[in-house]
């Protein structure tokens, strides 16, 4: 029998790969218009029409920035969306893998994060989404948090496409310098989610929990920029200035480290990071 996975926020970036990706089992990807995490109603329908066997939401509210403004907003997607699918899962008696963020830490810790270590979000972004991690593990057994960092692809908004658009536009760019971090591919985390559902699927035992995925190594900004334009080519005049945070004040406060540690993906279940360099590549 074939087994489906529903996937919803097919029209972000991580989603939009899983719904193009390669998978033996039945991908039911919907985009906000088809399916609204924070409509009951809508999700009750879904669920009911479709029957999945396990469901991946790659659904969120992502703009760091403006959550600093539009906090209800942040919250009913990234907290309160994810309660209405723990609450159906729950209900059909089926896994949720949740997509999570390098955001819910500080950044104040010297080294690579943990699953384990505590999580103080800085801003309003991280904290809707450390609060549907927290809601997730107290409501459904069955599930798995992925936090991952710094995702770029070819479709959506990201530093890449806004690095290409700008570079072609000024003289000279400033970039943080500052800020510690590992870029990654939404191909490769669309990957990770659809190896762990199979996985699941075939009847493989899983470890729930909290994860870390992330393509290595760890860079900043500064140094994804310089990797980008020297692989895009046709930059050679452009100029790239290395600033500190303070310089580029943002409305949201960012963490100055927000490198993880991906080992425990590695032993539990065998997935290693893949190189940013290499998946940048496959996006330019």
């Amino acid at each position: 029998m074939t087994k489906s996975i529903l996937i919803t926020g097919a029209g972000g970036q991580v989603g939009h790969e899983l719904a193009i990706a390669a998978s033996p089992h039945r991908l039911i990807a919907l985009d906000r218009r088809q399916l609204d995490i924070t409509d009951s109603t809508q999700l009750a329908a879904v669920i009911e029409a479709h029957r999945p066997h396990i469901v991946v939401n790659a659904a969120a509210y992502t703009q760091v920035d403006r959550a600093e403004h539009e906090i209800e907003t942040a919250f009913a997607v990234n907290r309160n969306g994810v309660a209405n699918l723990a609450e159906f899962c729950r209900q059909a008696k089926i896994p949720l893998l949740q997509l999570s963020t390098d955001y819910v830490f500080d950044g104040s810790k010297k080294g690579a994060y943990c699953e384990t270590d505590p999580i103080a979000p800085l801003g309003i972004y991280g904290a809707s989404k450390a609060e549907a991690e927290t809601l997730l593990q107290a409501s459904l057994e069955k599930h798995l948090i992925l936090r991952t960092s710094w995702v770029f692809s070819a479709s959506g908004s990201n530093f890449v496409k806004t690095m290409l658009r700008l570079g072609g536009e000024r003289e000279a760019l400033g970039i943080v310098d500052d800020q510690h971090g590992c870029p990654t591919s939404a191909r490769s985390i669309a990957e990770v989610l659809l190896q762990i559902a199979d996985r699941y699927l075939t009847n493989a035992t899983i470890e729930w929990g909290v994860y870390h995925y992330c393509n290595s190594p760890p860079t900043t900004w500064f140094g994804f920029a310089r990797e980008i334009f020297k692989q895009a080519g046709g930059y050679h005049d452009l100029e790239l200035k290395p600033i500190t945070t303070s310089e580029y004040p943002t409305p949201a406060q960012r963490p100055l480290n927000s490198i993880l540690d991906c080992s425990k993906i590695e032993t539990e279940l065998g997935i290693r990071p893949k190189s940013w360099a290499e998946e940048l590549t496959r996006v330019i």
